[in-house]
């Protein structure tokens, strides 16, 4: 075998080994990007859901309140509300009771079709409590708000 057989081979070796390299780094990062984005929106949705609840009108369902909140800003995210679980963890309608939810999604990362095809999945969730004001009007008095 000549020299130039010998480095026309070990250059299309070189060839297809970076484009391995660059294939799996390319799915590496836009998995870690799915699952910042995802992050961002359970985080944005949890904030919205609390913030739905605790300026909700007196005697308003909570929970349904708060969902209706967290799909609006999923939607907004452009994650389909649908994928995500929204739990009211804490919540009371009276002064200075806290209001907290969790949003989660699960995060499918992206895989080589040929290689299993298996899909793989990120639990991503955030949760976000707020305390309804002491001075709100329209709920019960008689609540004491020691912090």
């Amino acid at each position: 075998m000549c020299d130039d057989e010998a480095g026309l081979i070990a250059g299309a070796e070189a060839l297809v080994f970076g484009v391995l390299v660059f294939v799996f780094g390319t799915l590496v990062v836009v998995g870690g990007w799915a699952v910042i984005d995802a992050k961002f929106a359970t985080s944005a949705a949890a904030r919205e859901a609390v913030r739905a609840a605790v300026e909700a009108a007196p005697g308003a369902d909570l929970a349904a309140v708060g969902r209706s909140g967290a799909t609006r800003a999923l939607s907004a995210h452009g994650v389909e509300p649908s994928r995500a679980t929204i739990l009211l963890q804490a919540g009371r309608q009276e002064r200075c009771a806290e209001v907290r939810f969790e949003v989660g999604l699960q995060v499918p990362l992206p895989v080589i079709p040929s290689l299993g095809g298996r899909t793989a999945r990120v639990p991503v969730s955030s949760t976000y409590a707020e305390v309804i004001d002491p001075y709100r009007a329209g709920l019960p008095e008689g609540v004491s708000c020691a912090f």
